[in-house]
């Protein structure tokens, strides 16, 4: 019943609303609606779960309900991420990050400690490394981690394209991988598909509980960052695809919403599993990173004119699967860093919809690190959504001091976001996690700290690249993203408002506490046979 209703004067109906032990009126707080016309407001009325009102007073009629002094802090829709790989993420989260290693005598202690810590751990799979970041100035090899540890042990390059690992690690690995040309004997570094396979064979040493475990330590540290919304990318890394089953599994226990973009080019797979979204990365890239120089350019890499990067299909491939997944109705998500790649996935969508026109398709390209301005008006002529990640303009392992040596001039087209946003492109953030850790307010800071003047955004742009429009890319704007009678009440409280702050020190804001459906969060159990049972009562509503 909505609030019309109950201020009809109808005694009954007033009554009826004031016994609900679940009405609760937040008060005293500065909301930010992140609504197309965006709204500052001081009161808000949930009821289960939903959002009831909104306005400055509190409607007489409601006046006896609880409520809740929120003590003049500024709260926004929760916030989501519209790319990252959840699976990957929730993995080392709760590993060993390897970031904070300032050289390889670091890098040997964390692992070490690692190893004490974990005598029972068979593998040691590690994340982060840089050449960027450590005093050496380059990656660690086979050789080095072989100085470090006799214990298997493989680290994931901080792009999540590539990874390097010692002796033991090798010897564990099947001959097809060895064999595969994107294994560098000499270096211990595995690229390609040769990177997927090791990593596949690797994770079959995960157990279903210790995935849940990490799972739930994940939701736990996206919680802490106001994040209530989750588009992941899986399948990669765990065998028969049991990242896919086992995100969509967990997802009906874990407290954010979570929507799965199942990354292949078999639209059997998801088509089986009654999915309505495909790809991501990995089976659905088109070029590699610039991290690994890889992403396709339409011109040479500035430090080398040998080197265009990689498309790893032709247009034809591309068509082919776009054409087909379109026609089945799914929406489509494309990785493509480079200009040649983006320019390749837009002309897969073109010929796609000439060939079957359909409105509101929200097809999307993923990251479009490199669009200039023919490639905006193509996207934005398509109606092609973009989910782009702000984190990567201030990038501690990919600095733009680095991109400037391999782009040249081209770095002013390095995610142009004012210019997207002027030619009417509909586009959202994330954290392309484990690549950079999720963190909203770090990536609106980025948004409006763009390390080019020119394609600069204000704090509201980007706070709704990270909320409505976030709502947008997956269909879901209809039920969240914006603080509006309706939607889901779930809402991040922050410790100051972004929008009245110099945009310098938007990085400064805590999340201070998140509530979801209305309810404040406060941690779950990390029990994965708890998690388990409350995903089967949730399937089967129990």
């Amino acid at each position: 019943m909505d609030l019309l209703a109950a201020r009809t004067g109808n005694t009954n109906q007033e009554n009826r609303f004031l016994r609900r032990p679940d009405l609760k009126i937040f008060t005293n707080a500065e909301f930010i609606s992140c609504e197309d016309d965006n709204r500052i407001f001081h009161v808000l009325i949930e009821n289960s779960g939903t959002i009831l009102y909104t306005g400055d007073t509190i409607p007489k009629e409601f006046s006896s309900a609880e409520q809740i002094d929120l003590n003049g802090r500024c709260c926004v829709p929760a916030f989501g991420d519209t790319h990252i790989h959840f699976a990957s993420f929730a993995y080392f989260n709760s590993g060993l990050d390897c970031r904070a290693a300032q050289d390889f005598k670091e890098l040997g202690l964390l692992i070490n400690q690692h190893i004490q810590n974990h005598p029972k751990e068979k593998i040691i799979l590690a994340f982060g490394c840089s050449s960027h970041t450590v005093r050496e100035k380059r990656l660690p090899t086979k050789e080095d981690l072989d100085r470090i540890t006799n214990r298997p042990v493989m680290i994931v390059k901080y792009d999540g394209h590539a990874a390097v690992g010692n002796s033991a690690l090798i010897q564990k690995l099947p001959a097809a991988v060895l064999k595969d040309p994107g294994y560098q004997e000499a270096t211990g570094w595995f690229f390609g598909d040769a990177f997927y396979q090791a990593v596949n064979h690797i994770s079959k040493s995960v157990s279903v509980p210790r995935l849940f475990k990490n799972l739930i330590a994940a939701s736990d540290t996206m919680a802490g960052k106001g994040i209530g919304f989750i588009h992941t990318s899986e399948g990669v890394g765990f065998p028969l695809d049991l990242d896919v089953d086992m995100i969509r599994f967990a997802a009906m226990g874990l407290p954010q919403e979570i929507r799965v973009f199942f990354q292949t080019m078999d639209t059997r797979k998801v088509i089986k599993r009654k999915l309505n979204r495909i790809g991501g990365c990995f089976a659905t890239a088109l070029d590699g990173c610039f991290g690994s120089e890889d992403a396709a350019l339409k011109t040479p890499y500035s430090n080398n004119p040998d080197n265009t990067g990689t498309l790893f299909y032709t247009q034809e491939q591309v068509n082919a699967f776009v054409e087909e997944a379109h026609k089945k109705g799914l929406q489509i998500a494309l990785h493509a860093i480079g200009d040649a790649a983006i320019e390749q996935a837009l002309n897969a969508y073109e010929n796609a919809l000439n060939i079957l026109p359909r409105k509101n398709h929200r097809h999307i390209i993923i990251h479009a690190d490199l669009m200039n301005p023919d490639l905006i008006r193509k996207a934005a002529r398509l109606g092609i959504h973009i989910a782009l990640q702000t984190p990567f303009l201030q990038w501690r392992e990919e600095p733009v001091e680095y991109l400037e040596t391999i782009l040249g001039n081209r770095l002013k087209d390095l995610i142009p976001l004012k210019s997207m946003l002027d030619a009417g492109i509909p586009m959202a953030s994330g954290s392309d996690g484990p690549c950079t850790l999720p963190d909203p307010v770090f990536g609106i800071h980025a948004a409006c700290n763009h390390p080019n003047p020119d394609q600069r955004i204000s704090a509201l742009d980007a706070l709704r690249m990270h909320t409505s429009w976030c709502a947008r890319l997956s269909f879901d704007e209809s039920a969240r993203g914006t603080l509006s009678a309706g939607k889901t009440c779930d809402f991040a409280v922050l410790d100051k408002n972004i929008l009245d702050i110099p945009v310098e020190t938007i990085k400064s804001v805590n999340v201070e506490d998140v509530y979801f459906r209305g309810k404040r969060y406060e941690g779950q159990s990390n029990s994965p046979a708890k998690l388990f049972f409350t995903c089967l009562k949730n399937k089967f509503r129990l």
